[in-house]
């Protein structure tokens, strides 16, 4: 079930809100401009599902994304359990950083927890199938998958170079608690 919790940065451990209610979610983070909707595929998707396929079952709702932002590039990323390089991909997102695009991910399968640095509060996304979220460019965030990851998510990049992050250099991603 996808959650939102929001922590005030004087209380790491304790959230000041905290819902699990799809729409409510929605609400607080248009608050913050981020996006945040659910998604449906328009056949069935299951773990022999191609990449081409599982663009093929979204394509009406990338489409839409595509012309509204001007998204160029499109991929698949999937990661399985007991993945062997599990803790240094994991390591990849989890210190604070920006990106000079939005970061936009849709959760075919799996799960994953955005957590959006927004001035004194720090927003924990945790989506999960169906979930799409659109982090706008220059927000500060990191990204937990897990220490055992299991997801597959559809990307959408406005250049061709993909995933470029800049490093904030805060140590914050470290003080507030993780997918698991």
């Amino acid at each position: 079930m996808s959650q939102l919790s929001i922590y005030h940065l004087t209380d790491k451990h304790t959230p000041v809100y905290k819902t699990d209610v799809h729409h409510e979610i929605t609400v607080q983070l248009e608050k913050i401009a981020v996006r945040f909707e659910r998604w449906q595929a328009s056949s069935l998707i299951n773990e022999q599902t191609s990449n081409e396929e599982i663009l093929t079952a979204y394509q009406h709702d990338i489409q839409r994304l595509k012309n509204e932002s001007g998204y160029c590039a499109v991929d698949v990323i999937s990661l399985t359990k007991g993945n062997p390089n599990a803790a240094q991909l994991r390591e990849k997102f989890l210190f604070e950083h920006t990106h000079s695009e939005d970061e936009v991910r849709f959760f075919v399968a799996g799960q994953g927890l955005f957590c959006l640095h927004i001035h004194d509060k720090v927003y924990q996304v945790l989506c999960q199938l169906g979930d799409l979220i659109s982090v706008p460019a220059n927000t500060p965030h990191w990204f937990d998958m897990g220490s055992d990851p299991e997801f597959t998510a559809i990307r959408l990049f406005n250049n061709e170079a993909g995933w470029v992050a800049q490093a904030t250099q805060s140590p914050i991603a470290k003080e507030f608690p993780l997918l698991d």
